[in-house]
């Protein structure tokens, strides 16, 4: 057993740019708490006077209790206390306490400087300030009357003086010194302060914060993850910070003793059957065998040591066991979190915090900071997901991510590209499809921005959304796709697997997802975006939607813009502040030929907007153009732009044009024109655009009214989009236009009894 005074058994290891010092604590009876238990920071101060050049102590036990390089830099002064006045001063020198050879004080200082610097400083440096001050308080009043003459004492009060000076520049001293009235010597009142320890279960190797900070106001708490294993999320504004703090309490560490007992025995057991790089390919699969084994396993264990599993507590261990084996550990936790949007990872990981991009608290810092382990552990296994190389030859990687109901496009790029290391960025994609009535809920949209884009996708035009990065382009997309009619095939293109293909399928859709070689890739087995645009017209008549416009496959898709897709909405997302930047990328970036850029029939513009102070920022569709086709070299000089919707700044708003309300867009003449009773009757068009504003906005208001948010996601919104086409069907069979006095009192209707059945 581990008894106070016996020197501990450590090693030092070179980590991420850090000394590491491990320090095996498991025989000592208590916790290695340095603010609770003077003999660890004693072992501390010791480590510290013997190995200098360490960033980072970490105390092993049934827990790991870390102190950092901030935490260990406040010990580190006192350290550099002691080597000063033991090495330097000299303090038990006889000369250095009594010049004037006054032989009777002598030992009476060397026992009061032994017991202060070579004992208490060690265990106690705040009571050791204490007791100096002390002392000082008693020599002043002692004088004379201590037998020493007057020269000699006032040297030795002067001595005390300067060095109780020393310990006031020291950080923890300065803050406390004017607070320590009434302090008692071992109480260790204060150190909690200053010497809290990362606590962390031997199975992870990420660090939190776990405490939250003493000055942070709390903005706001709740919970994630699944109902047998909840994370704890708390939103913190912290004085002088523009950011907010998002702190997050996984489960594994809260969990007791015997239970992180039992995932370490199971963890070490399960380490030594990692999967093979070919069963990755298969990541669910894997995750379900490694969960059932997780499970027996830990029964097992828990059954041989007399440990009592409910089945609650029984999934939750395997859950933990599972992400923290062949899983990415707080990542996970991460991507439960519905109202995250980006998780950033810089290098070098474990001196920066994770950081994440919060739907209603945008940029914020976390109490995470990963390991080396965590990063490299993250990269190979998304090596072998992807089947794709990420080494200093290849040293960018974009994948996707999907666990538990949650998806992720990951970006990756490591030496020489990033000269620290490993960096991470996830993209985290919403579980459901995003609707149009959701967007007008969230003022993304207005209500008759939502109408006419369900007008101009039922009349088959191409449209390209553009934007900025996080500017919604891909949701959008996303929402567009529900507004086909499920009767019509779509074919979706994507070198990343963003949009909620799989989701849309469990609709009812047919829709057939094929995955193409990314820009960023020179070779791979993986079919250039090209070919995928040009086979997917092989594939028979169908929409044809593009994730994201990058590269050379922007000919292909104007291509088939040209030769025969029109029949069908052909749509894609690609990076562009308004449309002379869309116009400018596709043609001088991208080499599509101008009159080949004509093919496009609407941008939609995208993007974020900010507050007056910069802190807070929201997601808008700033205008929706027409492209139309006379001119001939530059459409922004020869008028070939026309905004139908635009963004008014004052009233947060996306407002409809002149040359909309006039009916002055030769997109929606030439769709007016194929439909019987629309041709050459404006009011009869526009009527039909208000019909389906109205019947979004009457989504969201019955949603909002009777708190059903559920009546805008996904699945009701496609059901709603079927009942108002039948019903549309059946109003012109009867009056001969779907007119919307007809219409909408019918649609109301049929929502009022959806409503109830729900």
């Amino acid at each position: 057993m581990f008894v106070p005074g016996q020197k501990a058994a450590y090693e030092i290891i070179r980590e991420g740019g850090e000394n590491v010092l491990y320090v095996n604590y498991f025989g000592y009876i208590a916790l290695p708490d340095l603010a609770r238990d003077a003999t660890t920071m004693e072992k501390a101060f010791d480590f510290l006077l013997e190995n200098p050049n360490i960033t980072k102590i970490v105390f092993v036990q049934f827990k790991n209790y870390v102190y950092d390089m901030q935490t260990l830099s406040l010990l580190r002064e006192f350290v550099s206390l002691y080597n000063y006045l033991i090495k330097q001063v000299n303090i038990l020198s006889p000369s250095v306490l009594s010049p004037f050879s006054c032989k009777g004080c002598v030992g009476r200082r060397q026992n009061a400087m032994r017991y202060l610097f070579l004992t208490l400083l060690r265990r106690d440096p705040i009571g050791c300030y204490v007791e100096l001050r002390r002392l000082i308080r008693e020599e002043k009043m002692t004088g004379s009357k201590s037998g020493c003459a007057e020269i000699c004492q006032n040297h030795y009060i002067a001595l005390l003086e300067r060095i109780a000076a020393l310990f006031e520049k020291t950080k923890v001293i300065a803050e406390i010194k004017d607070k320590l009235e009434g302090y008692v010597v071992g109480s260790r009142k204060w150190y909690d302060v200053f010497f809290k320890p990362i606590i962390l279960p031997n199975f992870v190797f990420t660090k939190l914060v776990t405490t939250l900070p003493e000055k942070g106001e709390i903005i706001e708490e709740y919970e994630v993850g699944n109902i047998n294993d909840r994370a704890y999320v708390t939103i913190l504004k912290l004085p002088n910070s523009t950011k907010y703090l998002y702190h997050i309490t996984p489960s594994e560490y809260l969990l007791e003793e015997q239970y992180t007992n039992l995932i370490n025995l199971a963890r070490n057991v399960l380490v030594e059957h990692q999967p093979k790089q070919e069963e990755f390919t298969d990541p669910e699969r894997i995750r379900n065998v490694f969960f059932n084994i997780s499970r027996d396993l830990l029964t097992e264990l828990a059954r041989e040591r007399g440990i009592r599993l409910d089945y609650r507590t029984l999934i939750k261990l395997s859950r933990i066991l599972v992400r923290s084996t062949i899983g990415f550990g707080v990542l996970e936790v991460l991507l439960q979190d519905e109202r995250l949007q980006d998780i950033v990872v810089n290098a070098p990981s474990n001196q920066n915090p994770v950081f994440v991009r919060h739907q209603d608290y945008d940029e914020c810092d976390t109490n995470i900071f990963l390991s080396m382990e965590d990063v490299n552990g993250w990269a190979a296994k998304f090596r072998m997901i992807s089947g794709r190389p990420l080494d200093e030859a290849n040293p960018i990687l974009d994948t996707e991510l999907e666990i538990e109901n949650a998806r992720a496009r990951v970006a990756i790029i490591q030496q020489p590209l990033s000269p620290y290391g490993l960096a991470f960025a996830f993209r985290r994609h919403r579980e459901k499809p995003w609707t149009l009535p959701l967007f007008i809920a969230n003022k993304m949209l207005s209500p008759l921005a939502a109408g006419l884009l369900s007008f101009l996708i039922d009349g088959a035009r191409t449209m390209l959304i553009a934007g900025t990065r996080s500017s919604g382009k891909t949701s959008m997309l996303g929402s567009l796709i529900l507004e086909i009619m499920p009767k019509y095939r779509i074919i979706v293109t994507e070198d990343t697997l963003e949009l909620p293909v799989d989701s849309i399928r469990k609709l009812g859709y047919d829709i057939l997802r094929m995955k193409v070689r990314s820009a960023l890739i020179r070779e791979s087995t993986e079919v250039s975006a090209a070919d995928g645009i040009r086979t997917s017209l092989r594939l028979g008549d169908s929409c044809l939607i593009v994730g994201e416009v990058r590269s050379e496959e922007a000919l292909a898709l104007y291509e088939a813009m040209r030769v025969g897709a029109l029949a069908n909405v052909v749509a894609g997302t690609i990076h562009g502040a308004n449309p002379y930047g869309v116009f400018d990328r596709v043609v001088n970036d991208l080499k599509v030929p101008i009159t080949s850029f004509k093919a496009t029939d609407l941008i939609l513009i995208a993007n974020p907007i900010k507050s007056p102070d910069g802190l807070h920022r929201w997601r808008r569709v700033l205008q929706l153009t027409e492209v139309r086709k006379h001119w001939k070299n530059d459409p922004m000089l020869e008028g070939g732009f026309v905004d139908l919707l635009k963004y008014d700044v004052y009233e947060d708003k996306l407002k409809p044009t002149p040359e909309l309300l006039n009916g002055e867009s030769e997109i929606i003449k030439a769709i007016a024109a194929n439909v019987k009773g629309w041709a050459g009757n404006w009011d009869a068009v526009f009527d039909n655009i208000m019909l389906r504003a109205n019947v979004k906005e009457m989504l969201v208001d019955y949603a909002n009214k009777a708190k059903r948010p559920e009546l805008l996601e996904a699945e009701f919104v496609v059901k709603a989009n079927n009942a108002f086409h039948n019903i549309c069907d059946d109003v012109k069979k009867e009056v001969g236009l779907p007119l919307s006095k007809y219409v909408l009192p019918k649609f109301e209707e049929w929502l009022k009894k959806e409503v109830k059945k729900i």
